[in-house]
């Protein structure tokens, strides 16, 4: 038999035990053996919890049962999540997590203390909620060389710029309807500001480029800045604006890694993931260029997506998955200053004074634009240049065009 024991029981964490109780069967047929929970820790009471039995506060009672096999982590953070599940790893427990705080964080000290101890760390709900994009990167295109990732990453933020697009709502409409829908936290900041979508690409450079990429390393801008003008003049053109992370292969094993909002042209599957869903685009050197699309989110796709390790470590106990990375470097990840684009800005000025500035420049319009406002696409520069480029203008937006 083997036992889980789940750490968390908020949406993910019930998600997990509602899975493994009602596909018991199923899973019990595709392991050979009985998988069975065990264990609930929480310091809130469920009396009417069908899972009532379950139920423990004291982490201690996990650790020190020789029959939990793996511990589910769905506390989020990297505080106590941290310390339960290196407790749990160092006690031979494998640990399966959605938490992608702490695989940003802290993944390869945890990689390394599993493979230290015969027990696994696995962590598939950690990037796309229910969208298998870890085992394939590191299985199904294990023969190609990966040069780039770019992704929709945050289905929040994703539901924001569609209602914005789709219903002309603006950001701050937008993001309340989101909150309303429960798509949104009444703190949205991880969301709008970048920093989920920043913590997942972190994760996915590093399975793909084999080096630990920690999320202070990676540039974050959000979508506070975004506005319905930005909307208009893009769609003027037939691009959709989205927050993307992007992963990008350079020479000598570096890594370009950020975080920011782009322009992305219609023709681009990218443009067409709307709402709450996510999408990775990876491009191989043998398979050109892939795409994984679902729900990022979400109580039974994520737990999905946990349930699915816990059967792949079920299976074999002991098994090395080779499920690991390099411990990174200072100077791993370059600026994305060295990459070159073509920009989307609005600003105050006139369609002259933006030729002077930036040269050679194709210009956008909206209905109702105001007088003294230009808006235009830029040839490719880097942002660096870009910036020179605009120094005598004052500028309301500038983005990346995806090409």
């Amino acid at each position: 038999m083997v036992n889980v024991a789940i750490l968390g029981f908020g949406t993910v964490g019930s998600g997990v035990a509602e899975v493994l109780t009602k596909n018991g069967g199923l899973i019990d047929h595709r392991v050979d053996d009985l998988v069975r929970l065990k264990y609930i820790l929480d310091v809130r009471e469920f009396p009417d919890s069908p899972y009532k039995d379950c139920f423990v506060k004291d982490f201690s009672v996990i650790e020190n049962d020789p029959e939990v096999n793996i511990v589910v982590e769905t506390i989020g953070g990297a505080k106590i999540a941290l310390e339960f599940t290196t407790r749990a790893l160092k006690a031979g427990k494998s640990v399966v997590t959605s938490n992608k705080e702490l695989v940003a964080t802290h993944g390869y000290e945890l990689l390394q203390l599993a493979r230290e101890h015969g027990c696994s760390y696995l962590f598939e709900a950690s990037v796309g909620g229910g969208i298998p994009i870890l085992r394939p990167l590191t299985s199904c295109l294990a023969a190609n060389e990966l040069t780039q990732i770019t992704g929709i990453l945050n289905g929040t933020t994703n539901y924001i710029l569609t209602r914005m697009i789709k219903a002309g709502l603006t950001f701050d409409a937008a993001l309340k309807e989101a909150q309303a829908n429960g798509y949104a936290e009444q703190d949205p900041t991880a969301d709008v500001d970048g920093h989920d979508a920043c913590r997942k690409i972190c994760i996915l450079s590093a399975l793909a480029f084999g080096e630990h990429v920690y999320p202070e390393q990676v540039p974050t801008q959000g979508i506070r800045d975004v506005s319905l003008e930005d909307v208009a003049y893009a769609d003027s053109k037939g691009y959709k604006i989205k927050l993307l992370g992007r992963g990008i292969r350079q020479p000598e094993g570096k890594v370009c890694a950020f975080v920011a909002p782009h322009l992305v042209p219609n023709d681009n599957p990218l443009a067409g993931v709307e709402d709450v869903f996510n999408a990775i685009a990876v491009t191989g050197n043998a398979i050109g260029d892939v795409m994984f699309y679902g729900r990022g989110a979400g109580k039974l796709p994520t737990a999905s997506a946990v349930v699915a390790d816990v059967i792949d470590i079920a299976k074999d106990l002991k098994k090395d998955r080779h499920n690991s990375w390099g411990p990174g470097a200072p100077d791993l990840v370059v600026s994305s200053d060295i990459l070159a684009s073509r920009w989307y800005v609005r600003a105050d000025g006139t369609a002259d004074q933006a030729k002077q500035a930036c040269g050679e420049i194709e210009l956008l319009s909206r209905s109702g634009a105001p007088a003294g406002e230009v808006a235009f696409l830029t040839q490719p520069m880097t942002e660096p240049q870009v910036m020179e480029c605009l120094k005598g203008m004052p500028v309301h937006s500038r983005f990346r065009v995806l090409e």
